[in-house]
């Protein structure tokens, strides 16, 4: 039997179950919900980015539930925390499936999302990946589509990039888990290719805020620049390179690039992500932030992709399951969002990509890349 996203119905201070097929005459009449699940790291020291990414995802559901829900369905989102981590992520997809009923779910973290592509593919249940990057998720489920560009997209241009503009003399510095691998040995593939030398390649394990040995052996290696694909405490990040005399240099793609405050010039790629003005505005408001920041835009548009695949099958009269998600996504094929139109041709959505430079005085786009 295809399994349903949850739908209750509130009478009589009583709580029902039914299945969607069963809402007929007053029933349908009553306060309907729909339940979708968020796997993302809430605490740990992946936390920052999950925070954020969790502020994206409510606002978008607060905003559609305000303006009356999805043809009258309210939609909640059950949140799990995976602390960024494989296990947990395991844990948390069963809980959301055989628990809570859900049939569509937001996840982050590539090692998180490909421990539970499988569970995915098994349980039919469709998942939407609004910002892990490792190449392997290209293949890694049916049921897994992913709104951001993956990493061998965005390293191909930024290593083309620094050795054509920066130097031929990189150092690489990673996070130890799968997207930081990933990263590392597309960027090696493409810079090597364009002519450039790795001079040092030094990973740093997922979590660890002692930085300092790591970082320190990439500034004695003297490069030309440093490839950065580690998030591991990007405030803590900033605070230790800024007390590392002549820090190169950083480059790096959206999977480093968001984090603000870096004493150093860095150079990255980033996926255009946009919202209107008067969206951010709300946002700030709302959460009392000084600006949306990139991840909380990427799970609030992705958001609007889920719920306009809800809203098409809803209009069809077909059941909301993640069967009917995954094949409603590439019925539609073509969202408007603020980022423009995004397509789905795969089950990865074709972006466009910028190249940034950030100092501590500012950003500037330096060039646009049509991907």
């Amino acid at each position: 039997m295809m399994k349903r996203i949850r739908i209750r119905l509130m009478a009589a201070g009583m709580a029902t179950i039914l299945p969607l097929a069963l809402w007929s005459g007053n029933a349908a009449a009553q306060a309907k919900e729909i339940v979708l699940g968020a796997m993302l790291p809430l605490t740990g020291s992946a936390a920052q980015i999950g925070l954020e990414e969790q502020n994206g995802i409510q606002f978008a559901t607060d905003k559609v539930n305000a303006a009356g829900g999805i043809r009258g369905y309210k939609i909640r989102i059950v949140y799990e925390d995976t602390q960024g981590k494989p296990d947990l992520g395991v844990l948390a997809f069963n809980r959301l499936v055989d628990l809570h009923q859900v049939s569509g779910i937001f996840t982050a973290y590539s090692s998180v999302t490909l421990a539970t592509a499988p569970l995915a593919t098994r349980k039919k249940v469709f998942v939407l990946n609004p910002a892990a990057q490792t190449s392997k998720l290209a293949t890694a489920s049916p049921y897994l589509v992913n709104t951001i560009s993956l990493a061998k997209d965005e390293v191909s241009i930024i290593a083309k990039y620094a050795a054509e503009k920066l130097g031929k003399k990189a150092a690489v510095y990673y996070d130890s888990g799968s997207v930081g691998i990933d990263l590392r040995d597309e960027f090696k593939t493409a810079f090597l290719a364009a002519g450039g030398t790795i001079v040092a390649d030094e990973a740093v394990e997922f979590g660890n805020t002692n930085l300092r040995p790591t970082l320190l052996k990439i500034a004695a290696a003297k490069p030309d620049f440093v490839f950065m694909a580690a998030t591991t405490g990007p405030g803590v990040t900033g605070d230790q390179i800024s007390q590392i005399p002549d820090y190169p240099t950083a480059i790096g793609t959206s999977f480093f690039a968001p984090f603000k405050n870096y004493p150093v010039t860095v150079y990255h790629t980033l996926v255009k992500s946009s919202v209107t003005g008067e969206t951010e505005k709300e946002f700030n408001a709302k959460f009392k932030t000084p600006d949306m920041a990139f991840f909380s835009r990427e799970y609030a548009n992705a958001s609007q992709i889920m719920f306009k695949v809800i809203d098409y099958l809803l209009e069809k009269g077909r059941p909301v399951t993640g069967e009917n998600l995954r094949t409603a996504l590439f019925e539609v094929k073509t969202f408007d969002t603020p980022n423009g139109k995004i397509s789905f041709d795969t089950n990865t959505a074709r972006r466009e990509v910028e190249i940034h430079k950030l100092t501590p005085a500012g950003r500037t786009v330096v060039e646009k890349i049509a991907h």
